[in-house]
Formats: structure tokens, C-alpha cells, sequence
């Protein structure tokens, strides 16, 4: 959305005015007059919201970045005002013919209409105060334009008297958050099902190819590359178990508890229609807070997702992390694998490239980490009978969330799908480590083992050449205990679980 004036006599980046005023941007647009408890204000007359949001664009701007610009919250906070309107109606609360106007007018900001309407900056103070009175501003204005008035016109649907009716911004601004989060969840978990699955079918592909496995970045035991694609995997179907366990607990809300969780101004009747109303249109399990009062500074739910999200993270970093490593050389390095190439690598050095993309995933991650702390510390600054920073709390996950949805994108489009794997290199890796002679233990003990393990090492010849040498054990016998493919497969793994 462009930048307003402090004056709001300007309005440079509505279409309207650019037809009105043909002479350009810098021309003065009409405006209408507005007041509240401060006093009175011009707002452009070509704007659905009003005087409060007026006020919020002159006192936040801050990050430039606005509440339309998360459209996942603005579409939640137009779909909980609906839910509103319809219980209000229900209990006798709201005229139906205003509350038909109301619902229609949150359907179009549910479709995406009006998105360059919430121009109020992410980083707003007041619990979200600004939030909602924009959109209850934008939802009677609009609401007016269907019923044939013109916008201000706030004796025939008013902003806080009609749309906001047994509502304050302490219950119905969290529970936009919270529905928005759970929206976001469902493209972050499905890019988590697709790089899962990437990793799947690296390793099908790769069941039988052996490698060595390394602890402390030093040679262990043999594994085969399917299992440590496999594992990756695996990680992901973690965080997306842990994605539908945090749901249940975002659509726990507390409408109807109004400013402090005693419910002052609503109906008793209303927290349950309204859950019941916005239960029926979202189709999620959403329920009431058992204690309303708790419920206000009790950001559990906030706590919760940013961890599921933070370990979603970690995950994605130690994927990205492994192949960097397995990647390094291709001389001086371990030259398990080759990622592909996407760029040059070096503005100095010829031929270099370097793994760009799990770089790129890595600095997303940091990214979530600072996101986790912001939301840990914003959930600790509840105070009293309200916490206040459900503002930066939201901001932060869906900024994170979406970030990290397409970190996973373009991780596994351009980096898991095309992996190339160094077969020989890594049997080479397998057959010469001397910590393959943990499988003599068994037979001829550790400290023997040991002697083999040193001499290998000294010699630079591989432990089934030494233990042929300095053990009775028949060949055939030797083979089979030293067998690579064999000693991955202790457990029995064949890598072919599969994501639905």
C-alpha cells in the first residue's frame, strides 16, 4: 500500500483519486470529517476505514511493513467478525439487515478485496487496538456502500456499536491470530510433505549404495546413503506430527470474553454462538477457553507453534548442514555426493561453486531462531490481566512460517531433487575405515580389534586385509563379518517408509 500523509488530505496510492485527479500524486483528495475521543480528523473520503486507523498510520510508521500485508490475518480477523454478526443476530443483538451487510462485507475482505485497506504497521502498540478498530472501520464502510449509504454515515452501521457489538480487541484479535496461524500451517506443512518426500526417493534410489557413517566428524561404522536420506525424512514426519498437535490448541478462543475476560458488554449467550457460528464456517475444532480470565494472558498456544516451527528448523538445518559437508571438496573434501550447480561460486576463483542453496536454507533457520525468541519473550510480557504483544507474536510466525515454506520449496526444487550420489567414493570410505573393526569384537575381542583398527591405519590397508593376516578366522567368514552393506542393516532398515 503507498505511503500516506500524517494529514490524510493525500491519498497517493488509490485509484480513485488518480482518476479524480488527473494532475498526479501530489493533488489533494476529498476528504471526510471524523471524530473520536481525541477529537476530530479528515479522513480521505475514498477510504473504507476511518479516524482510528487514521490515527495508527501517524503513530506506527515503523517497519513499513502493514497488517495487509499478512493476508492470512486479515482474512481470520473478517472471518471471526462474521461469525460475530451472525450470533449477534441470532440473540436479537444486530438488526438482519445489517447484519446480512456486515457478513457480506467480510466475505469480499475474506476473497481478498480491500487488501490495501489495512495499512496499520505490524509493529502497532495497544494489544491490537488499531487492528481491529481498522477493521471494523473497513467492514462498516463497506457494509454502508451495500446498503445504498455512503461511507462515514455511522448512525446506520456503526464500527463499535454494530460490527464490534459484545466484542473488544482482547478476545477478538487473538482469536484472529490464531485462525491465521492455523492457515499458514497448512501450506508450511505441505512443503514439510514434499521435501520429506524428495528425501523418500533419494532414498529408494540409494538402498544398497554404502557409505561410512561419522560421529564427532570422524570415521565411524558403515551406513548406507537411503538410511541417512531416510532419517531426514523421517525428522520432517516428526514436525509434521507435531504441526497437528499445536491446531487444537490455536482453536481454543476466547470470544466473549471481551476486554479482560469477564465479559463486560457482551451477552451471556454470545460466547457460545459465536464459537458455535465460527465452528460451522471454518470447520476447525475450535472451543471456547475453560477459564476466560486465564485465557487473556495465557500465550501457550503462541509458545507451542513457534516451537513446532523453531523444530522444523533445527531439522532443516542439520539436512542442509550434512549436505554441505558431504558436498565439501571435490579434492580436499568428503566428495560423497555433488548437489547441483546453480551459480559460480567465486569472483576470483575459476570453476569454484559452492552449495548455495543449503546456505540459503541455513540462514532462513537463523532466521526462525530469532523468531522463537521474539515470541518467547513477547509471551513473558503479559501483565496483569493482559498480554500486549500479540501484535509482534503474529507478525513474527507468519513471517517465519512463510519463509520457511519456501526455504523447503526451493531446497527440494533446487537441491534434493537433483543430488547425485559418489557410489564408489563412498564404498571406498566403508571398506578402508578401521572403525569397522568393531565387528571383530565379537570374535576375537576388543583389544585384538584395536591392534587391527592401529595397523590398518599405520599400513593405510584396509582392516580385512590386516585381520586376514593376524586372525584364524577362514576368509569366506571374514568377508561376511566385514561386509559393509551387512554391518548397515544391524536394525534391519530398508529406508521404505513413505509419507501419505
Amino acid at each position: 500500500m503507498s505511503e500516506m500523509t500524517n494529514t490524510a488530505s493525500t491519498y497517493p496510492g488509490s485509484a480513485d483519486q488518480k482518476q479524480a485527479n488527473p494532475a498526479g500524486p501530489a493533488a489533494t483528495v476529498p476528504t471526510r470529517l471524523e471524530h473520536d475521543c481525541i477529537g476530530q480528523l479528515e479522513v480521505p473520503a475514498n477510504v473504507y476505514w476511518g479516524i482510528h486507523t487514521q490515527r495508527a498510520i501517524a503513530n506506527f510508521p515503523v517497519s513499513g511493513i502493514s497488517d495487509g500485508q499478512h493476508p492470512e490475518l486479515i482474512r481470520a480477523y473478517a472471518t471471526v467478525k462474521r461469525a460475530c454478526a451472525s450470533a449477534n443476530e441470532e440473540l436479537g443483538l444486530l438488526e438482519p439487515v445489517k447484519a446480512e451487510a456486515i457478513r457480506q462485507a467480510c466475505l469480499e475482505i475474506e476473497s481478498g478485496k480491500f487488501a490495501d485497506q489495512f495499512p496499520v504497521d505490524v509493529m502497532q502498540g495497544g494489544a491490537g487496538t488499531s487492528a481491529n478498530m481498522n477493521m471494523n472501520e473497513v467492514i462498516a464502510n463497506r457494509a454502508l456502500e451495500i446498503l445504498g449509504h455512503a461511507r462515514g454515515e455511522y448512525t446506520v452501521i456503526h464500527p463499535n456499536d454494530d460490527v464490534n457489538e459484545s466484542q473488544s480487541t482482547n478476545d477478538t484479535y487473538p482469536a484472529a491470530c490464531k485462525l491465521a496461524l492455523i492457515d499458514a500451517l497448512g501450506p508450511l506443512a505441505e512443503a514439510t510433505k514434499k521435501l520429506a518426500r524428495a528425501f523418500h526417493d533419494l532414498a529408494d534410489k540409494h538402498i544398497n549404495d554404502v557409505t561410512i557413517g561419522r560421529t564427532q566428524l570422524q570415521d565411524a561404522v558403515p551406513i548406507t546413503y537411503g538410511q541417512e536420506f531416510h532419517a531426514f525424512a523421517t525428522l520432517l514426519k516428526s514436525d509434521l506430527v507435531a504441526f497437528d498437535r499445536v491446531v487444537p490448541q490455536l482453536a481454543q478462543l476466547n470470544l466473549g470474553a471481551t476486554a479482560i475476560g469477564t465479559g463486560i458488554c457482551a451477552d451471556l449467550r454470545f460466547r457460545k454462538s459465536a464459537i458455535d457460528h465460527l465452528a460451522r464456517i471454518t470447520g476447525l475444532p475450535v472451543t471456547a477457553a475453560p477459564d476466560p480470565v486465564a485465557a487473556m494472558t495465557d500465550m501457550g498456544a503462541y509458545v507451542a507453534t513457534s516451537a513446532a516451527i523453531k523444530n522444523l528448523a533445527v531439522h532443516l538445518k542439520k539436512a542442509a548442514d550434512d549436505l554441505r559437508l558431504l558436498n565439501s571438496g571435490p579434492r580436499c573434501g568428503f566428495n560423497d555426493l555433488n548437489v547441483p550447480a546453480r551459480q559460480a561460486g567465486s569472483s576470483i576463483m575459476p570453476a569454484k561453486v559452492n552449495p548455495v542453496i543449503p546456505e540459503c536454507v541455513n540462514q532462513c533457520c537463523f532466521m526462525i531462531f530469532g523468531m522463537d525468541v521474539t515470541v518467547n519473550w513477547a509471551v513473558a510480557e503479559g501483565q496483569l490481566q493482559l498480554n500486549a504483544f500479540d501484535p509482534v507474536m503474529v507478525h513474527e510466525l507468519l513471517t517465519g512460517m512463510s519463509l520457511l515454506t519456501r526455504a523447503m520449496t526451493t531446497f527440494r526444487v533446487n537441491c534434493v531433487e537433483g543430488i547425485e550420489i559418489n557410489t564408489e567414493q563412498g564404498r571406498v570410505y566403508a571398506q578402508s575405515s578401521p572403525s569397522i573393526s568393531a565387528a571383530l569384537n565379537h570374535y576375537i575381542g576388543y583389544e585384538k580389534a584395536a591392534d587391527i583398527a592401529a595397523e590398518a591405519v599405520r599400513t593405510g590397508r584396509t582392516v580385512r586385509e590386516v585381520a586376514g593376516e593376524r586372525t584364524d578366522l577362514p576368509a569366506e567368514q571374514l568377508d561376511e563379518i566385514l561386509d559393509p552393506i551387512r554391518l548397515s542393516r544391524g536394525l534391519g532398515q530398508t529406508c521404505r517408509e513413505h509419507l501419505v
